[in-house]
């Protein structure tokens, strides 16, 4: 007893006794300064009617609390639902609405609403009279309706939508399409009080397949039961009075979509057997065409579990993909077919193919076009005028095609070929408008000869949004707007037939707001909304953009933020917060191009890094961390090389700058950026601390690939082990925060990753902490856990940052 005694009160109590003070501590509330950054109000969500004559505003209240949060869900096959809405997860609602005139500026305040709503999605009608709503009821999702003319809401049936797979409910003509709860359908089935047996998983051998690691999957046969059981919906038809049309069966409906002329549904069910190795997203289905009564008029596609597939971020799936309508003709379908086998490893001067076939569909499909790589998206326009993108990641080579849809003889004109990483040669993309059947198609002048780009408008002085007219008959561009500095302007939509056009406008101290401009006046702008500054008292932050080289003469840039009133000169260097996030590049060339605007306005949030300019911080957010790999080499190959190459320029430019104190330096990131982080910490000494937040550090638990490595671990080994921090945990020599979600829904990420790191480092006797944050995903959801999150950051950098002494000058390796 006495040799008990001692023990306990040796070092294994004292051991014992910090995780034991950490897990008393509960939630914690930052500093009031960064407490106001969670409770700043929220500019709403802005939505144009097909008629561009009015925008839906829906409103939001302030962050969830952790007992939203922290309700049941289940994780069935890659979904996250909400067992009682029998409808995805989700926590951010609106809870009002208003009507904006576009050609006042009034404003009207949607009544009708019940007490508290909860507004989930929301639908233009294709005349823009109406608005559809989805709201989360007591006992279900409900389906409302919105007249734009009176400004009143009203329910809409006394049904509950099924919102499990998607948002349960789509215009067609003045009706509308639901998946609804089935009458009658009984309670979920009972989870079995003791298990049947074991839960075995076997394979029979086969080629080499690359499935990369996925959270939530099946597990038992209960979680199959369950998942059929979530995503049984009866679908109807419902007119504006609320009256319901039933068609067919309740079934697994995955997605179901109307025809232009409403006489058909492209309906995609789910198939058994399921799998305990990959997501829904992978597992068997059927795509049919049926009519309002629910029959079956043209199977489609009827595809296999997918547990096996070809390796390689070029490869798809065998069969058709990509099926949906032909948003400008009244029934014919579309889709796209691999002539490869789906491989990208296998040699072949035509990867995909492009069908359609009308209705009724009697006649075999014709081919419309073959594309050399990928295809990747299609934009219908009329009969002589489609565009179609297709794409090669490996190459990163984008192309984009003008086909005649109703010309299938007509070769197809290259109207673009770039590198995607290309931002400078950006074309921009075509506006869009709604069609008479509430769907997207091109917009064209009204002579019909032109179509409108929009484009983000990259430059080496930095990004300046603009609006191009594009003749169909001789591809030449006219610019009719760019943004001008000193503002920040962002083209929405093109009106009045070209003369107009729909802008978010915002400035270094001016929030976006919505503004209209006529397009061939100088001035010619009237502002539509006035939303005041969200944070008025960091209203004077000061920003700059940066540009420097790193040591192979890769140009890069950052942002650089400085709290209101400090002058380097005058008040000396800060401490400093830098916060990144390394991407892949395949050309030199492309790495350096500048990005983002000096002319954004300055929004400090609670998510980056620049809430802790509030607490007296320097902030470089987004420093460039490009990593290159130029012809057959691959970005990864010199990862570690590249990556402390680009701190290295970092560091040394803010110290150029007299804006950062080289001994006070923290690094942080979110996903790939704490990857990045524990990186830094474990390979350079140029950092006293670390934020990672929601990594991953052991590459050999994510062994068929992550991020854009396409490579699996035993095709390079070397590469997976020399870029885990986790094998050189015992070179962190300075603090390092971790934070993860403990319901993580992100692949590779899994909550394991920090509490690993963390054992690993805490075992070597590093200076190290975790913080797992109850019921949260990927990203942070909960007020609790967002104010936590932050007083953990500003405590671990006022420690280990702030209060840092300087390094002796031998003891700073480079």
């Amino acid at each position: 007893m006495i040799r008990s005694q001692n023990l306990l009160a040796g070092p294994l109590l004292a051991g014992l006794l910090v995780p034991l003070t950490a897990l008393a501590e509960g939630y914690q509330t930052p500093p009031p300064e960064l407490a106001a950054l969670v409770d700043a109000p929220r500019t709403p969500l802005q939505s144009l009617s097909p008629r561009n004559d009015t925008v839906l505003q829906t409103h939001r209240p302030g962050l969830p609390g952790i007992a939203d949060v922290a309700q049941p869900e289940l994780k069935l096959a890659g979904l996250r639902l909400n067992p009682k809405m029998r409808a995805a997860s989700r926590f951010d609602f609106g809870n009002a609405l208003s009507l904006l005139d576009v050609a006042s500026g009034k404003s009207r305040a949607v009544t009708g609403l019940p007490a508290k709503p909860r507004i989930a999605d929301s639908a233009w009608s294709p005349d823009g009279k109406q608005v559809a709503l989805s709201l989360w009821g007591e006992r279900g999702v409900e389906l409302w309706l919105l007249d734009a003319a009176s400004a009143r809401a009203r329910r809409l049936g006394d049904f509950h939508l099924n919102a499990a797979s998607c948002r349960g409910f789509a215009w067609m003509g003045r009706q509308l399409l639901v998946k609804r709860l089935p009458a009658g359908q009984g309670p979920a089935p009972e989870k079995p009080a003791a298990p049947d047996g074991p839960n075995i998983q076997q394979s029979a051998g086969g080629a080499l397949s690359q499935t990369r690691t996925y959270p939530d999957l099946l597990k038992t046969p209960y979680d199959a039961d369950l998942l059929d059981y979530e995503l049984n919906s009866q679908l109807a038809l419902v007119d504006i009075s609320g009256k319901a049309k039933l068609i067919g069966k309740p079934d697994r409906y995955l997605s179901v979509q109307a025809s232009p002329d409403r006489q058909y549904l492209l309906a995609t069910r789910l198939l058994r057997p399921y799998s305990t190795l990959v997501p829904i997203s992978r597992f068997p289905r059927l795509v049919e065409v049926i009519d309002l009564q629910g029959r079956s008029v043209r199977q489609v596609a009827k595809r296999p579990l997918q547990e096996r597939m070809p390796s390689g971020n070029d490869a798809v799936a065998t069969g058709p993909r990509e099926i949906g309508w032909r948003a400008d003709a009244p029934a014919t379908l579309f889709w796209a077919e691999a002539q490869d086998g789906g491989d990208p490893s296998v040699d072949a001067k035509v990867r995909d193919a492009l069908f359609l076939q009308p209705a009724p569909f009697k006649q075999a499909p014709f081919k419309l076009q073959e594309l050399a790589s990928r295809f990747s998206d299609v934009q219908w326009g009329r009969d002589d005028l489609a565009l179609i993108s297709e794409y090669w990641w490996k190459t990163r080579d984008l192309k984009v095609w003008r086909v005649r849809p109703a010309e299938p003889g007509q070769p197809p004109a290259l109207l673009s070929q770039r590198s995607s990483e290309d931002r400078y040669a950006d074309p921009g993309s075509p506006a869009v408008i709604s069609n008479a059947d509430s769907l997207p198609v091109l917009q064209t002048s009204p002579d019909g000869g032109s179509l409108y780009l929009l484009g983000d408008g990259a430059s080496p002085e930095g990004d300046r949004p603009f609006i191009d007219r594009l003749s169909l008959a001789d591809n030449k561009t006219t610019r009719l707007w760019r943004s001008q500095a000193p503002w920040y302007e962002t083209p929405l939509a093109v009106l009045n037939g070209g003369e107009r056009a729909l802008l978010s406008r915002e400035q270094v101290d001016a929030p976006p707001n919505l503004y209209l401009k006529a397009l061939d006046q100088d001035g010619g702008l009237r502002q539509l909304t006035f939303f005041p500054h969200p944070t008025p008292q960091l209203k004077n932050v000061q920003k700059r953009q940066l540009r420097y080289k790193r040591a192979d003469g890769i140009d890069l840039t950052a942002t650089l933020y400085l709290p209101p009133g400090h002058d380097a000169k005058r008040d000396g260097p800060l401490p400093m917060l830098m916060w990144a996030y390394p991407t892949e590049f395949k050309s030199a060339d492309a790495a350096s191009q500048v990005t983002d605007s000096p002319y954004r306005f300055n929004r400090v949030g609670y998510w980056g890094p620049e809430a802790l300019l509030a607490r007296g911080y320097a902030v470089l957010d987004n420093p460039s961390m490009p990593i290159v790999g130029a012809g057959k080499q691959e970005p990864n190959d010199s990862y570690l090389p590249q990556l402390k190459m680009d701190a290295q320029a970092a560091v040394d430019e803010v110290v150029r700058l007299g804006v950062a104190d080289r001994d006070r330096i923290a690094i942080g990131g979110h996903s790939y950026g704490a990857f990045m982080t524990a990186n830094l910490l474990a390979h350079t000494r140029l950092f006293r601390a670390g934020i990672a937040r929601s990594g991953a550090y052991n590459r050999t638990l994510t062994p068929f690939g992550f991020q854009s490595e396409e490579r699996d671990f035993w095709q390079a080994k070397d590469i997976y082990q020399t870029m885990s921090p986790f094998n050189y945990a015992e070179q962190i020599k300075d603090a390092l925060l971790l934070i993860h979600g403990e319901a993580d829904n992100n692949p590779g990420t899994f909550p394991i990753q920090s509490e690993r790191m963390y054992q690993a480092l805490q075992g070597l006797g590093a200076t190290v902490r975790l913080a797992m944050l109850p019921a949260e995903s990927h990203g942070y959801r909960a007020r609790e856990s967002i104010l936590h999150m932050l007083w953990e950051e500003d405590r671990w950098l006022d420690q280990y940052v702030k209060h840092a002494k300087p390094r002796a000058q031998e003891a700073r390796p480079q």
